[in-house]
């Protein structure tokens, strides 16, 4: 995480009034332990929780998860045991309680080999990835960053994403991703890094009065 971001600051001058508004995140991340891009532990459990914070806040997120923790032993074994009332009971959707069973499925019969995905490439594993249900690129890019540690993702459609880079350049709208994917040239191999600025820096600014 140092590393890649001394990296961006140095090759991109443009980066550092966000580096400052996010409050030098990435400093004290490290100070506190967090040297790395690796957030989360790999394996279904923490699939499962990306699909669940899909469109909604993160409190209302953490909220389900919870509840869920307390309802469901996290595996997919579990998982396709779990009747919909237990599912809807802690607060997921009916489509979300479908995803979930659709990614235990996909475990438990074989089809999807999370482990494998270390091995493969970036494109090779958000492919692998987007074939099950209720799982799309940003879902399998969130999944490549935070929790197979990846350096070069870049979530060109995320929406906070999009505003925090429409900020910093001064444009009129928020770009669209083949635009995003231009403007973040300049960033490779440290995408990843440097999406985490710019979310950082977007959470400051929304919470300024």
């Amino acid at each position: 995480l140092a590393k890649g971001l001394r990296s961006l600051l140095r090759r991109d001058p443009r980066l550092r009034p966000i580096n400052r508004t996010a409050g030098k995140w990435a400093e004290r991340g490290i100070a506190a332990g967090d040297s790395g891009l690796l957030r989360r532990q790999p394996g279904f459990a923490s699939l499962l929780r990306i699909i669940i914070e899909q469109q909604v806040s993160v409190a209302s997120a953490n909220a389900v998860w919870r509840r869920l923790e307390d309802q469901v032993k996290l595996v997919p074994e579990d998982m396709l045991k779990a009747d919909d009332e237990t599912l809807r009971g802690v607060g997921r959707s009916r489509q979300k309680a479908r995803y979930a069973r659709a990614l235990a499925t996909e475990i438990a019969e074989g089809r999807l080999d999370l482990g494998a995905l270390k091995h493969m490439s970036e494109e090779d594993a958000t492919t692998e990835l987007v074939k099950v249900k209720g799982i799309g690129r940003w879902t399998a890019e969130i999944y490549l960053m935070f929790v197979l540690g990846r350096p070069d993702v870049w979530p060109a459609g995320d929406i906070a994403l999009q505003s925090s880079v429409r900020d910093l350049f001064d444009l009129k709208d928020r770009p669209k991703e083949k635009e995003m994917d231009i403007l973040s040239e300049p960033w490779r191999p440290w995408r990843s890094v440097a999406a985490r600025l710019f979310w950082h820096s977007y959470e400051v600014v929304r919470a300024r009065p």
